[in-house]
């Protein structure tokens, strides 16, 4: 499988298929494929995994395309203004990220819940109990809200970072929250009572527009109807 990626701040991954090769997708991200693509929707591997994908926040039901014959192309685009990552996976390497981060994936990437093993960083880590995990192996492309940025956390490292900036990290990086020190800071900083703790090793991937900070901003602009 060969891929590119198109189309700026509105993103979409072009993959090209040879005879049997196999692609898989949430419900709604396909935005174009080869007439020779054969799609096919099931729960990608029972009701328990397809229940466990929508705690995550993405569909019970996964579409697979399957290639049958060679050059066949088919693209997914994001469903917001941002970037694209593509991950190869292998046994090594797990990756953790935000829920409805997922957009599409080779078909042996396995598409998990992860729950937070700390109540702290579930509360008040602005990301919830419950992420999602990809392990397996071959390629996995992430939606990610605005730009992103990459960092290569060594062993004790930290990054602090604002709420729900967490785009995705491997397995081995730590995430925590602290409070923010200093009443007037908590008070007046604009920053919440809380920020999130990411402990290396392992790469982090920041967003710079979560989804839900951009619907805060535009809500004091849009008509009130009760006006």
């Amino acid at each position: 499988m060969e891929y590119e990626i198109k189309g700026g701040p509105f993103p979409i991954v072009v993959c090209k298929l040879n005879t049997g090769e196999v692609m898989k997708n949430e419900s709604g991200s396909m935005a174009l494929m080869s007439s020779n693509i054969k799609m096919e929707s099931n729960t990608g591997g029972g009701i328990l995994k397809g229940l466990g994908r929508a705690l995550a926040g993405d569909s019970l039901f996964l579409n697979f395309f399957t290639a049958e014959a060679d050059e066949q192309e088919i693209g997914f685009a994001c469903s917001f203004p941002g970037k694209i990552i593509p991950i190869k996976l292998d046994e090594t390497k797990n990756i953790i990220a935000q829920k409805s981060a997922y957009l599409a994936s080779e078909k042996d990437v396995e598409i998990e819940m992860h729950f937070r093993k700390k109540l702290g960083a579930g509360v008040f880590g602005g990301e919830g109990f419950i992420l999602q995990k990809f392990s397996g192996n071959g390629m996995v492309f992430l939606e990610i809200d605005g730009e992103v940025l990459e960092y290569n956390l060594k062993e004790g490292e930290k990054l602090v970072i604002d709420q729900g900036h967490l785009a995705a990290m491997e397995e081995t990086v730590d995430f925590d929250i602290q409070r923010v020190k200093g009443a007037k800071n908590m008070l007046f900083g604009g920053e919440g009572l809380f920020l999130s703790t990411l402990t290396g090793p392992g790469k982090v991937w920041v967003q710079t527009m979560p989804l839900i900070n951009f619907i805060e901003t535009i809500i004091p602009y849009l008509p009130n109807n009760n006006g």
